[in-house]
């Protein structure tokens, strides 16, 4: 047998320069294959990092430490006819003192134990008689919250083999608390408060319900008047509007726009809404607005695309009957290009709903105990908070930043969920 060669005009598919050269090819699409596993391996690496870092410290926040007391609901201390005004801190410390008979006629320790309670402790009390006046002179079983640093040693995070003039507890508060715990009064409830209360500079009692409220308002005005512009403008543009400079300058505009920093438009909201308009101060209405001015420009981007990926053969054939030019795009080419448009419509309110700096300009991190009632009253954001809780010294608040950082995850998540779900369900493939 002879050998054959194959070759294709002058060059030589066989030859050694040819086999050497494939090798090397090859050897290099190993590489960039390699790089690019090795770039998403280190992505998820790190994601994988700032999760478990963000559960393993914000988890504690999601417990926390309660005391299953009997307190007697003395008639002397609390008025039938106004029971918003009882003595319900002297109802506490009177309760403490028959749990620890051996402290009653030292003054110094039994105020050391009455702290062992959360100041929040004595409303929860006055909450139920005020609901149920019908309790006062009875004995009722309460469970009520204790004050940080007990919650913190409840928690394994205070240790106890530190020396006592470096601890925040001493020797015999954790003692006194040992001894509840021993009894079976101390419980760890999920902590509900996290979620239904507003904010406190109690870390026992703090919550991120005003929090909450305030970014959905905020988020809610983003929506009502970042959608409709932003759909209005780009079906204008992109198919009305003439192609001309003018059109071409205002489509660089919006570009840019998407791309310019959030701080940008907090100040601008600074200047206009709260310098010009007079507008209040950590509104969630006014923060709505710098939100949508935010969005606006990713709406807009996104719509247009969206409509662009319509095919022309719909607009020809809807023209080809005898359809006008805006029966075209309001009866066949939105409804096609709808799925694309809400897609980016929620990835851009997800967008907002993360923004910290603009709302920090406008005042939204001021300290209020309330959840807003109305989008005009002061209120936080869920971004915000966490700007405030993690400025704040005490040790309660590390592990409620944590938490309150999965909490706006969470919410991100589920919003980007929903975009996938909208345009894996209703999107056409043409």
């Amino acid at each position: 047998m002879t050998d054959q060669t194959v070759s294709s005009g002058s060059f030589d598919w066989t030859s050694p320069a040819f086999k050497t050269n494939l090798k090397r090819r090859k050897r290099s699409q190993l590489r960039l294959k390699l790089l690019g596993l090795t770039a998403i391996s280190i992505a998820f690496l790190m994601l994988a990092l700032l999760i478990g870092s963000l559960v393993s410290t914000g988890y504690h926040a999601f417990t926390q430490t309660h005391i299953k007391m009997e307190v007697y609901l003395d008639p002397q201390e609390i008025d039938p006819e106004n029971p918003d005004r009882g003595g319900y801190r002297d109802i506490l410390t009177e309760t403490m003192r028959t749990q620890f008979p051996e402290v009653a006629d030292d003054r110094a320790a039994l105020r050391r134990l009455t702290t062992m309670l959360s100041n929040g402790a004595q409303f929860t009390i006055r909450d139920a008689v005020v609901a149920n006046p019908a309790l006062i002179g009875q004995t009722v079983t309460f469970d009520v919250p204790v004050s940080d640093s007990y919650d913190q040693l409840n928690k394994g995070l205070i240790d106890r083999e530190t020396p006592e003039q470096f601890r925040r507890l001493k020797d015999d508060e954790i003692a006194n608390f040992d001894l509840l715990q021993d009894r079976g009064m101390v419980t760890k409830p999920l902590n509900t408060a996290l979620i239904t209360n507003a904010d406190s500079r109690f870390p026992e009692l703090a919550g991120l319900k005003g929090a909450i409220i305030g970014s959905f308002y905020a988020l809610l005005t983003c929506f009502i008047l970042s959608f409709p512009v932003g759909i209005g403008a780009a079906i204008y543009l992109e198919e009305f509007a003439p192609k001309n400079r003018v059109s071409d300058l205002i489509e660089i505009n919006i570009n840019n726009l998407a791309a310019v920093p959030s701080v940008v438009f907090g100040l601008l909201a600074l200047a206009v809404f709260l310098g010009w308009f007079g507008m209040p101060r950590s509104a969630p209405f006014v923060g709505g607005l710098t939100l949508a001015l935010m969005t606006l420009p990713t709406i807009i981007i996104a719509t247009r695309a969206a409509l662009k990926a319509v095919p022309p053969s719909i607009r020809e054939a809807a023209l080809g009957v005898g359809a006008s030019k805006q029966q075209v795009v309001f009866g066949h080419v939105l409804p096609l290009a709808m799925p694309g448009i809400l897609t980016g419509t929620i990835i851009g309110l997800a967008q907002a709903l993360g923004e910290t700096a603009p709302l920090l300009l406008i005042g939204m991190n001021a300290f209020i105990t309330s959840a807003p009632s109305t989008p005009f009253d002061s209120a936080t954001a869920l971004p915000t908070q966490i700007f405030i809780w993690a400025d704040s010294p005490e040790r309660g608040f590390v592990s409620r930043t944590s938490a309150a950082i999965l909490v706006l995850l969470t919410f991100l998540i589920t919003m980007n969920a929903v975009a996938i779900y909208l345009r894996s369900k209703f999107e056409r493939k043409w």
